[in-house]
């Protein structure tokens, strides 16, 4: 588990994991970047047993990510959880059986919001295409065709047990294997697609993404749909990632297609996509390593 100043969602989250993880052997190790609130009493209070690792400042999600595993002994699977999710009785184990099919090195829970309504957070990968299409069409119709949105907003699709290029990190059980296969998470993605980052390595090396629809999860969300300076964040690093993994001409398109899906925002009132497209065309933007101290 990461956090950083959770201390009001941390509680919930701590009140699912007896009967989250029901029927499983398991041990609590948290990675804290640097907590100013309550958050690391919270913990004391509630698992006294669990091993706490101090990064020592904001290091970001995949950091804090790979101090925890720095820590672990060998194990069947590693769970990675977002402080503000909630665990559905026997939803790890239901995760677990799903990590023995062949092929399998990730395996996410079928998450909704605290209303009940379904989360969509199976991902397709980034592509040309699916970058132009969500910019003219919008995320969620875009994602109704496979070829032109990268989320996957079919219903059937969460209802059975198939594959996902990638899907949301907040709730994630990676086997041992995977692990060791893929080595640390890439620490140069502050927050956001680090997550992306990690699934589509692990699928070159073989291991695939499953969703495992028996097994439930709250996801309270994070404020990256609200901030605009997450929002950034977000969508320079999408460009980046994708600019790693393809060719130059490749990038340059992508890059065009989400200015062009932010500057369409900004020009229908959209604060965060304002700021968000002037960073796009901001070369030291998209080239500086993003902290802590550099979001604002």
């Amino acid at each position: 588990m990461v956090t950083w100043n959770s201390a009001e969602v941390l509680p919930g989250l701590l009140a699912s994991l007896e009967d989250g993880l029901k029927g499983v052997d398991w041990h609590l190790t948290v990675a804290d970047n640097a907590s100013s609130d309550r958050t690391l009493t919270v913990l004391q209070e509630t698992v006294p047993a669990a091993t706490t690792v101090q990064t020592g400042y904001n290091a970001g999600y995949a950091a804090a990510i790979n101090a925890a595993l720095a820590r672990l002994e060998p194990c069947t699977a590693v769970l990675i959880l977002n402080p503000d999710i909630r665990l559905a009785p026997g939803c790890v184990a239901a995760m677990l059986a799903r990590l023995d099919e062949p092929g399998t090195g990730i395996v996410v829970p079928r998450l909704t919001g605290e209303g009940g309504e379904l989360t969509h957070s199976l991902r397709r990968e980034p592509a040309v295409l699916r970058a132009f299409g969500e910019a003219l069409l919008g995320n969620r119709r875009a994602g109704r065709y496979p070829r032109l949105g990268e989320i996957v907003t079919a219903e059937d699709a969460y209802r059975t047990a198939g594959t996902a290029d990638w899907a949301t990190g907040a709730a994630m059980l990676v086997s041992w294997a995977c692990v060791r296969a893929c080595g640390p998470w890439d620490e140069s993605f502050f927050l956001y697609s680090e997550e992306t980052e990690y699934a589509l390595r692990a699928r070159d090396l073989g291991f695939s993404t499953r969703l495992a629809p028996e097994a439930e999860a709250v996801h309270l969300e994070g404020d990256s749909e609200v901030s605009p300076r997450l929002w950034t964040l977000l969508t320079l690093n999408k460009v980046r990632l994708y600019r790693r993994r393809h060719g130059l001409p490749a990038a340059a398109l992508f890059w065009a297609a989400t200015l062009l899906r932010e500057l369409s925002r900004g020009l229908l009132g959209h604060r965060r996509s304002r700021r968000a497209a002037a960073a796009l065309l901001s070369p030291s933007r998209l080239r500086t390593r993003p902290t802590a101290e550099n979001l604002a």
